[in-house]
């Protein structure tokens, strides 16, 4: 037997004040001395956090008199596509695991040749041929090289590369 709406919808007002608080609580172990334009590191996360707590307060208020309103019909399938799921998880976990061994502009290429792969399986329209492969990779390189470029030479951030001539 399934939550009542007015719980679930409880639970998510909670757990989003929950992860403001939690931030904002994160952001008293950043440091705060001033950097450039006069705000320290740790602005940004006080700035989530407090918004997060303003919404959860809001959501809960919400939820607790009468229920989020003037929400739609919810779209999507009655149930959850788990290939689908597993695919996009893969892709994210292996960017995380080979970032640094393969470099931020393969591993992010790979992560959306397997994201590619889930979303079309959500779709219905999953092709595992090797046509399609190569065209989500020349896509996926097309998308991480420049982003990659443009944060190693245009901003010099670092980003783990394949080599250390740092175009790659």
């Amino acid at each position: 037997m399934g939550m009542s709406v007015k719980t679930t919808q409880t639970l998510i007002g909670v757990g989003t004040l929950g992860l403001g608080i939690a931030i904002a609580v994160g952001a008293l172990g950043i440091s705060s001395d001033a950097g450039y334009a006069g705000v320290g590191p740790n602005f940004l996360p006080w700035v989530v956090g407090a918004a997060l707590s303003l919404l959860g307060a809001f959501l809960l208020w919400e939820s607790r008199s009468g229920g989020f309103r003037f929400m739609e019909e919810a779209s999507g399938g009655e149930q959850a596509d788990w290939p689908a799921f597993v695919w996009v998880s893969v892709g994210i976990l292996a960017n995380a695991a080979l970032i640094t061994t393969i470099g931020f502009i393969l591993s992010c290429t790979l992560c959306f040749v397997l994201a590619v792969r889930g979303f079309k399986a959500a779709e219905g329209k999953l092709d595992l041929g090797l046509r399609a492969w190569a065209v989500d990779a020349a896509v996926g390189f097309a998308i991480a090289a420049p982003v990659y470029w443009m944060f190693t030479q245009l901003l010099a951030i670092n980003l783990p590369g394949l080599t250390k001539t740092g175009w790659l």
